[in-house]
């Protein structure tokens, strides 16, 4: 009783198909392959974006200093 079978999937299929009909549900396929197309390219621009400031920013030296901290416990209160 958990899952459904096949058939039950395909009966709200054509339920689906048959409120808003074959050319809406096209349209809203179109919709939703554009939209995760221009999100694959957005992420693409971003790592090539990221990947180029990153080549350009020049390494920072670590200079030679210590920082003196004390280590504290923290207690549950």
């Amino acid at each position: 009783m958990g899952s459904f079978s096949i058939w039950h999937w395909l009966i709200v299929l054509v339920i689906v198909m048959l409120v808003f009909g074959t050319k809406k549900l096209r349209n809203v396929g179109q919709d939703l392959g554009g939209a995760v197309k221009g999100f694959k390219d957005g992420m693409k621009e971003a790592s090539a974006d990221n990947a180029a400031a990153d080549n350009s920013k020049p390494a920072e030296k670590v200079s030679g200093q210590t920082i003196d901290v004390d280590v504290q416990e923290k207690t549950k209160s």
